[in-house]
């Protein structure tokens, strides 16, 4: 039985990932989950100098899933490279560095300084707002997306995946958008934003005020964006968003997602990668599918 997909030329043991921002760079579940069996890891976001992120309470549990405003605290590319990708570089899996920065200039200073690295593929969150651009999101605008794209595409040495906000009016623009500019592949769903308000308090519960909702709750929205995607762009496509279970893997799958991503439900169950790829498996199996490829966007 065939469980590897390959993206941008790069083959995966299996399909399955680490959500980025969920999952640090694999230290923390060390003892939990056996990075030698996942397809990739995704690092959280890396910028070109160490951000502090948003001021606390940054995180809120809402039903169906949790709302976050981290604001993409991480320690800048330099210490990553020594530290996380030195402890990464261990494990037979394939690994991806998830990029962000306030300009394009920040993005395309991390491209660089990876170049050189043993890095698979670079995922670019363009979630992040632009400063030039009064703090509209790279990956709200499809002209910004295509600059942005195309721009790190020139100087990337690996193969750039871009991930896509959900939080336009239509997501088969960007995604043609970032195809259009050269992307090898596109990532979905990020975070849906959200508020939660504290009626005793009357205050926002997050200091950030808005957050980036993720979880089980936003699973139909990000499944129906990628069958969307898959049918208006030739490029691969890793699906996420509230994905608990194998079950919910293969949906994205047969919505057309070559690859899946688990991302808040780690911090929940903290094996749920491993439990998701070994599902996957036995769906396999259980109906006498010799070849992942074969419910790879089945559903049209």
């Amino acid at each position: 039985m065939n469980t590897s997909v390959k993206i941008a030329g790069v083959e995966f043991k299996n399909p399955v990932m680490t959500g980025s921002g969920t999952f640090g760079s694999g230290m923390e579940y060390g003892e939990f989950v056996d990075l030698n069996r996942l397809g990739a890891v995704v690092t959280k976001g890396v910028a070109n100098v160490p951000w502090t992120g948003n001021p606390t309470p940054r995180v809120a549990e809402v039903y169906g899933g949790m709302l976050n405003a981290i604001g993409l605290q991480n320690p800048g590319i330099d210490v990553f490279i020594e530290r996380d990708l030195a402890f990464l570089r261990q494990f037979d899996t394939k690994v991806i560095v998830n990029i962000c920065g306030k300009t394009v200039e920040d993005y395309l200073e991390v491209a660089e300084k990876l170049a050189d690295t043993d890095v698979d593929l670079l995922e670019v969150n363009v979630s992040c707002p632009n400063v030039k651009e009064g703090a509209i999101a790279f990956g709200q605008k499809a002209d910004a997306l295509y600059d942005i794209t195309s721009r790190i595409k020139a100087v990337a040495k690996q193969p750039i995946i871009m991930k896509l906000s959900p939080n336009v009016t239509d997501i088969t623009e960007m995604a043609r958008a970032a195809e259009s500019a050269g992307a090898d592949a596109i990532s979905l769903i990020n975070t849906l934003t959200g508020v939660k308000i504290d009626i005793e308090r009357r205050q926002f519960v997050l200091a950030n005020k808005t957050g980036g909702m993720s979880g089980p709750a936003i699973k139909p929205i990000a499944v129906r964006m990628v069958w969307q995607c898959a049918n208006a762009v030739k490029i691969p496509i890793i699906g996420m968003g509230g994905i608990a279970t194998a079950q919910d893997a293969i949906e994205f799958l047969m919505a057309g997602a070559t690859a899946v991503a688990v991302g808040a439900m780690n911090f929940i169950n903290p094996y749920a990668t491993m439990e998701v790829a070994e599902g996957i498996e036995e769906f396999l199996q259980k109906h006498g599918i010799e070849d992942i490829r074969e419910i790879i966007g089945c559903v049209k």
